[in-house]
């Protein structure tokens, strides 16, 4: 299959453009001027979200190669995680928006390779094995367009990458439908709660109403910055908390005399909730623990044993688009988000009957085996993207 194929150097078939830079007041809440940073690349899908874009004045002059453009292919050169440098997503068409100074733009020539084929390289494990060797363990945040144009690449003739390129467009489109059907879950348990219990904040079936810190004993994790050790105990912060889940990937570890001193004031046990409270705000977890860990920078939510509320209860109010918009109120960062813990505490909750809460816990305990059976399907489309990319640039 690879006989006849040439092998290139990236630099050698395509160009770079570095992202734009601008000064902290040209920061605003709202304009036309939009610019998207490394937030707006899902580091799972490569796919691109505008969730959390930074708006620049009106005046601002942005210029023409600094706005994304079809065929381009979006990357993260510079993050303080290493699981976050180099992520990449594929521009489809061209936008009214630019690209942040810690990004840049891969801009393949079309006459040698097909920006969607090298956007799959850019996502291949060959790529990934190619970038863990510049950083080598070493704590590196900036990736140098010097070390990536060295990348060497698979080149077969064009009529090859159109196959190639349709073959990874179709396993990746299942993967889209199969995340849909798991987003369209996520809105009907969401339509379900506002069913039985109202908006959470406007309580218009009149709830007793309480603060969340009233019903529940409300604390975080550490703010210091133990040492970080080769192996002992994870320590959970806001990148961990991923798609409803805890994550151990990318995580760092600190000794035991650390985790018992992080403990002793926020000690995680099962059905507790998690919240991140800077960057990413909401995306509560349930916890419901494989392993021993501490946790820094998030809310923790603990329950007590005859109390008047549930975690599946709570969980949905932090999950609601009116929570949401609450915290966007609450909101003591500029361009990175964080909400103080007071803030969490104030939360107005209704406090609807245990009764209708536990019907309520039932209909989600439903709905959370048919998303199991969905995450399931998608990670085994995954690892056959995964095994196919490695055939063809591996």
């Amino acid at each position: 299959m690879k006989r006849n194929w040439e092998y290139k150097k990236l630099g050698d078939v395509a160009s770079f453009r570095r992202g734009l830079t601008y000064a902290k007041d040209d920061v605003v809440n709202h304009s036309s001027k939009i610019v998207l940073r490394s937030n707006n690349i899902n580091l799972e899908t490569s796919s691109l979200n505008f969730d959390d874009v930074v708006c620049l004045r009106d005046d601002f002059v942005i210029p023409l190669d600094k706005l994304l453009r079809g065929g381009d292919i979006f990357i993260c050169m510079s993050n303080g995680s290493t699981q976050h440098l180099g992520k990449v997503a594929h521009v489809q068409e061209n936008l009214n928006m630019a690209f942040g100074g810690f990004m840049g733009v891969i801009e393949p020539n079309e006459n040698l390779t097909y920006s969607r084929y090298v956007f799959y390289c850019c996502r291949s494990g060959a790529y990934r094995s190619y970038l863990n060797s510049i950083f080598n363990g070493a704590n590196i945040n900036n990736l140098k367009w010097g070390d990536l144009s060295k990348f060497v690449i698979p080149v077969p003739p064009l009529s090859e990458q159109s196959r190639i390129v349709a073959e990874l467009d179709l396993l990746t489109g299942i993967i889209d439908k199969q995340n849909a059907q798991l987003k369209e879950l996520n809105s009907l348990a969401q339509a379900i709660f506002y069913d039985m219990f109202g908006d959470p904040i406007e309580n218009p079936k009149g709830w007793e109403v309480k603060k969340l810190g009233d019903v529940c004993d409300v604390r975080d994790g550490t703010h210091d910055s133990p040492d970080y050790v080769e192996d002992g105990y994870p320590l959970v912060t806001s990148k961990n908390v991923v798609d409803g889940k805890i994550s151990f990937e990318n995580v760092n570890y600190i000794n035991e005399a650390d985790f018992i001193s992080i403990s002793k004031r926020s000690k995680v046990d099962d059905g507790d909730i998690i919240m991140p409270m800077i960057g990413t705000i909401g995306k509560p977890v349930i916890v419901s623990k494989t392993r021993e860990f501490a946790i820094k920078n998030v809310a923790l939510i603990k329950f007590y044993e005859d109390g008047s509320v549930m975690n599946v209860f709570i969980r949905s109010i932090i999950s609601s688009d009116s929570f949401d918009a609450y915290m966007k109120t609450k909101n003591k960062g500029g361009t990175q988000k964080f909400i103080a813990l007071g803030d969490i505490r104030k939360l107005n909750i209704p406090v609807p009957p245990l009764s209708l809460q536990q019907s309520f816990a039932e209909k989600i305990q439903s709905i959370e085996k048919q998303k199991e059976t969905f995450r399931a399907s998608i990670a085994d489309t995954q690892k056959l993207l995964d095994y196919t990319m490695d055939k063809y640039f591996g």
